[in-house]
């Protein structure tokens, strides 16, 4: 069993970003976070392999500046797996990689049994992966042994891995979908920053009245902001469900609040000042939310019947079409066309052409490969399409 070491000296750091440079093919990259210990989702640790170079195991908050690496390896193709949760945590090191391939997409595309990495590494090489240390606290120093030899097994197959992927993508006339799919999660913009963050509070909907809002808003700002402050996931301070009764409980007093039960969590007491501050602040706001949100979001399509009937024809005729296409080229449903971008082109479609179609998809953010693939059959599907319920009712009968 190899022994592996986290590399946090400047020394060591250049010459592993040396070595590195003189490898040979794509690098393997890998990112481990503290999601669900620490309120920021920087990396913690940074791993790296390349063929004649080996795996090198990076600490992002010792060595600090990554110009070196980046300067080694961003000349050549970085394979990942879920590039989407990496790209992120490396880009905040300045690491930034030319292309991509992405072996779990790749695996999506090529419709195989599973798509996390030990089921893709045991498909494609035949070689099992024990995946026991996912969710640790990757900021811990220094790092357990067994940990480090689970970060770097997520890169040493990796390059094989991408090169079977490679070869099967290529039998299956899947180059150019996968091409297309690496250079959409490359060049995905980050999503903007929601307007009243605060409304992502789980539970919100049983929260009923402006001032209660206006407390729910100051509570789980307040949660935030500490939370940033001491580096903290903002659930191990106080839970929603908590923050969630603490709303509901509406209690008269900084006592009552210590007395209800349900407010829990490591920090409902030791800061119950700063959480009974923010009830107060609520409670005296002068600028109150609002208690309907206005939303680009569909209705879910349980009740597109009663609200938009003849969106709910068209979409219970493309859906089908769509699902065997998505069966004939052996992929997930989800990964030939978004379906949100399905239900959106039924609920308000253009004019009832593929070319008109695939303007809306490509609008939406589909790639040419699935346009192709879709729109024209999208559109016959809503032409076909019953164009009201008595219809429906009509050919059903």
């Amino acid at each position: 069993m190899a022994e592996y070491s986290v590399i946090s000296d400047r020394t060591e750091f250049e010459d592993a970003a040396r070595a590195l440079a003189q490898g040979t093919g794509p690098v393997a990259v890998d990112v481990e976070r503290a999601s669900g210990f620490r309120y920021s989702q920087r990396a913690y640790l940074v791993q790296v392999f390349r063929r004649d170079a080996g795996v090198f195991l990076f600490d992002p908050p010792a060595i600090g500046d990554f110009t070196a690496l980046q300067e080694a390896i961003g000349g050549t193709e970085w394979v990942f797996h879920a590039a989407s949760q990496d790209l992120p945590s490396l880009r905040e090191l300045d690491l930034d990689p030319p292309s991509i391939f992405d072996t779990e997409l790749a695996s999506r595309l090529l419709g195989s049994d599973g798509f996390g990495l030990a089921a893709v590494v045991e498909h494609t090489l035949g070689i099992h992966l024990a995946k026991a240390h996912s969710a640790a606290d990757w900021s811990v120093r220094p790092l357990p042994e067994p940990w480090l030899e689970y970060a770097a097994l997520d890169v040493l197959h990796l390059v094989d891995v991408r090169d079977a992927l490679s070869s099967e993508l290529s039998e299956t006339q899947k180059s150019e979908f996968a091409l297309q799919e690496f250079d959409a999660t490359l060049h995905r913009a980050p999503k903007p920053p929601r307007e009243e963050p605060w409304r992502r509070l789980s539970g919100l909907h049983k929260v009923r009245g402006a001032r209660q809002l206006a407390v729910a808003r100051e509570l789980w700002t307040t949660r935030e902001e500490y939370a940033q402050q001491i580096d903290v996931a903002p659930g191990r301070l106080v839970p929603d469900r908590s923050l969630l009764a603490a709303i509901l409980a509406a209690p008269p007093s900084k006592q009552a609040l210590a007395g209800l039960k349900e407010f829990n969590g490591r920090a409902s007491r030791t800061q119950l000042d700063r959480w009974w501050e923010a009830i107060e602040r609520g409670r005296a706001a002068e600028q109150l939310p609002r208690e309907r949100v206005p939303s680009d979001a569909l209705p879910p399509p349980r009740a597109w019947a009663d609200r938009n009937p003849e969106a709910d024809l068209r979409l219970k005729a493309a859906r089908p079409v769509v699902e065997a296409i998505a069966e004939e080229l052996h992929m997930p449903t989800e990964n030939l066309l978004t379906p949100d971008h399905l239900r959106r082109v039924a609920w308000h479609p253009p004019a009832l052409t593929a070319e008109a179609i695939g303007a809306a998809l490509s609008e939406l953010g589909a790639r040419p490969w699935q346009i192709a693939h879709t729109a024209q059959k999208i559109a016959d599907a809503f032409v076909d399409a019953p164009q009201t319920a008595s219809d429906a009712t009509e050919t059903a009968s």
